[in-house]
């Protein structure tokens, strides 16, 4: 076979031979059977320095590959580039590149001389192969190579061994979560006998009362609207003062559409599509307000393409002439959406940030409702092969970036609740990708998930602590965690399925809707579950990582040694016998202490940081990520709010129906404090006589060159 290249060498010709192979390797397809031939994986590129994207033949991205694998593929292309002459060279690229599918042919002409070069060019790869070391906390992702008749074999098999026994798993749960809820519905039963009400003593019940009758008043007053045949209420129903004016109304049919909500309460979302450097598709939410915003037409609003922040901003307001709303950008905790901040009427964060004034955008990570990847399908188990770091590097990065080039911003502000948190913290890692740091004003952290609460000693979480990585994926599979619950959320409805959410996530989480408005409570869980890969729950309960370690960027040594060299005494030390450890450490610790900020997990580039922990939360332990920033450990994190609300669990931060006083008046405040363009943006409601926000440096700087006019003078 006359493949048209001549090769310099047999080296060359074996290493030809190599990277062809590792090509295959890492494509979409094998070359045998490749429907796409110019979805041939060309080049690896490193987004960060752990973590390696595939570059496609086309310019399309593969999801992220083990270290060794990339490097392999750069290095080979690299002495196949260098081992030809410049004729030679070129031909390499026409063949390997430019015409993907020649690969095969060349494969089989390149074998013949295989066995007569294998020990020289062998040597030369391991000799500059790169080290390939990765953080404790992240160990490699498993390596799936282009579909085969044996992956196709593995992959169902794991299909169907995880379809019934983490069905059984969950059956577990339910039932478990049903047992344990008899005894609060016997004694609720037993009240009623007694004409006892049981919800007297729930701390809002009579603001819940008011609530309940208002709904109750508005969707009779949108029936009458309707019956009078006009399609939407008018200026005297619209709501509050500001004049927002519902499009829909009535009874609510609890739907898991974060449009209808946003449009019970005068505002309306548009939906764009994101596309991150790997390759996954996902969702963005704009809530905006109809009265000064132009929507976006349906192409732009898709995807623009996996480079971030690049390209011309777009600003689409109906009056020019009017400053800008300053913008933001939510995200949401583990498995759920961001339209768990659109569930509370005005009370939900989202419309109650827009309506304060700022301009407000909804991330959802990969996979969500709808998995989407420009390449891959959902039965590719590499469509599945991310965990948390791949949601900070990759998702938060190109949401951050498609947020800014909307609004024409250098820089917006973010909340994040739960796992929303621990991607941002990931993701602002000095050995991650700090430069998002720089895009961002202030990070808005509600229930920060750096380190793990007592729940995670609970029987069930300790279960998929002790099986082996292997035995979890028999048990879960490689592909989305227990897809069942998505199936029973398309199929029951929603009062049944609300009502089971409820109970057994309570159950898994320890957490109780005693701080919600329990009428709206349906909605809450329509937007949970969504799709996430087992692997990113083995990398949350896996025996490796967060479970194993009980924080996101220390491992347990690290972060307990730390407590040791602080004298952390009490509830931080969560044994006698490490309360006497620590006391022991103490009596040495300044002969072998180690400099603050030497562990530090950020560098000069993060970003500031505004706090809200939720006191009686056992799923995280905010109050140790407070502490190690008091303690210095982080001395370029600049704390700029922070607040403890002791009677608060996990998702009181979002769901509470004091949550506008407690923390979302601050929220909204301190977006605006910490604002880098406030003579270009409207002045949030609220906010008008909130000073600015100066850097200790900055304000260092100040007061000395104060008072060296002082002085002069």
């Amino acid at each position: 076979m006359n493949t048209g290249l001549q090769p310099s060498s047999a080296a060359t010709v074996h290493t030809a031979v190599e990277f062809a192979q590792q090509a295959e390797k890492l494509s979409l397809q094998t070359t045998e059977n490749n429907e796409h031939p110019e979805s041939v994986a060309v080049e690896a590129q490193f987004v960060t320095p752990q973590d390696p994207v595939i570059v496609t033949a086309d310019g399309n991205r593969l999801p992220t590959v083990p270290l060794e694998q990339a490097y392999r593929l750069n290095i080979l292309k690299e002495e196949l580039s260098g081992g030809l002459s410049k004729e030679g060279q070129g031909r390499v690229e026409d063949n390997f590149i430019a015409s993907p599918s020649a690969i095969a042919s060349n494969v089989s002409a390149f074998r013949a001389h295989d066995n007569a070069t294998t020990k020289s060019s062998e040597g030369s790869l391991r000799r500059s192969m790169p080290p390939t070391n990765t953080h404790p906390l992240f160990p490699p992702l498993p390596l799936y190579g282009p579909p085969s008749i044996f992956r196709d074999i593995q992959c169902w098999t794991f299909r169907v061994t995880s379809f019934f026994l983490s069905a059984a798993f969950l059956g577990v749960i339910v039932l478990g979560a049903l047992f344990t809820n008899i005894p609060k519905v016997c004694n609720k039963a037993w009240q009623l006998i007694r004409l006892q009400n049981p919800d007297v003593r729930r701390p809002f019940y009579e603001e819940e009362i008011r609530r309940r009758n208002m709904r109750k008043e508005q969707d009779k007053s949108w029936k009458r609207e309707k019956s009078q045949g006009r399609s939407t209420p008018d200026q005297e129903n619209a709501q509050g003062d500001e004049g927002y004016i519902p499009t829909e109304g009535g009874p609510d049919p609890v739907i898991c559409d974060v449009g209808y909500y946003a449009r019970r309460v005068g505002l309306d979302i548009e939906e764009f599509h994101v596309q991150t450097e790997d390759g996954f598709i996902i969702d963005l939410w704009h809530v905006y307000d109809p009265r000064d915003y132009t929507r976006l037409n349906d192409e732009e609003r898709t995807y623009r393409g996996p480079e971030l922040f690049t390209g011309d901003n777009r600003k689409r307001l109906r009056d020019s002439s009017q400053k800008r709303k300053f913008p933001v950008l939510l995200m949401h905790g583990l498995l759920q959406s961001s339209g768990a901040y659109c569930v509370n009427d005005d009370d939900s964060l989202a419309f109650y940030l827009c309506k304060s004034g700022y301009d407000v955008w909804l991330g959802n990570n990969r996979c969500g409702f709808h998995p989407k990847h420009a390449l891959l399908d959902y039965s590719d188990p590499r469509m599945w092969c991310w965990n948390i770091r791949q949601m900070g590097v990759f998702d938060l990065s190109a949401l951050v970036s498609r947020v800014l080039f909307e609004t024409g911003f250098e820089k917006i502000g973010l909340i994040c609740h739960s796992q929303g948190t621990t991607q941002t913290f990931v993701a602002l890692a000095k050995e991650q990708r700090p430069e998002l740091g720089e895009k961002i004003t202030v990070f808005c952290a509600l229930a920060p998930a750096a380190y793990a609460g007592p729940l995670i000693g609970k029987m069930y979480f300790k279960f998929m602590r002790v099986i082996s990585p292997g035995l979890f994926r028999i048990m879960f599979g490689i592909h989305a965690f227990i897809p069942l619950m998505m199936t029973m959320h398309s199929i029951l409805p929603p009062g049944i399925y609300g009502w089971l959410g409820y109970t057994v996530f309570s159950f898994l989480f320890d957490w109780t809707d005693t701080r919600w408005d329990r009428g709206l409570r349906d909605r809450m869980f329509q937007f949970a579950p969504v799709y996430v890969s087992a692997e990113s729950m083995r990398w949350w309960l896996g025996r490796e990582c967060f479970a194993k370690h009980k924080c996101i960027l220390s491992t347990k040594e690290e972060w307990r040694s730390e407590e040791q060299e602080d004298g952390t005494d009490g509830p931080l030390a969560e044994t006698a016998s490490q309360r006497r450890s620590v006391a022991l450490a103490n009596q040495n610790r300044d002969h072998h202490k180690t400099p603050k900020g030497a562990t530090a997990w950020y560098n000069e580039q993060v970003c500031p940081f505004a706090l809200w922990i939720a006191g009686n939360d056992d799923l995280v332990d905010g109050r140790k990520l407070l502490h190690r920033f008091e303690r210095g450990r982080e001395p370029h994190v600049k704390v700029v709010h922070s607040k403890v609300l002791p009677d608060y669990e996990h998702l009181d931060v979002i769901w509470a129906m004091d949550a506008v006083d407690e923390i979302f008046q601050e929220v909204r405040e301190v977006l605006w404090k910490t604002c880098n363009v406030r003579e270009k943006c409207r002045i949030p409601k609220g906010c008008e006589n909130v000073a600015p926000w100066i850097p200790e440096e900055i304000g260092a700087n100040k007061e000395d060159a104060e008072q060296s006019s002082s002085d002069s003078a």
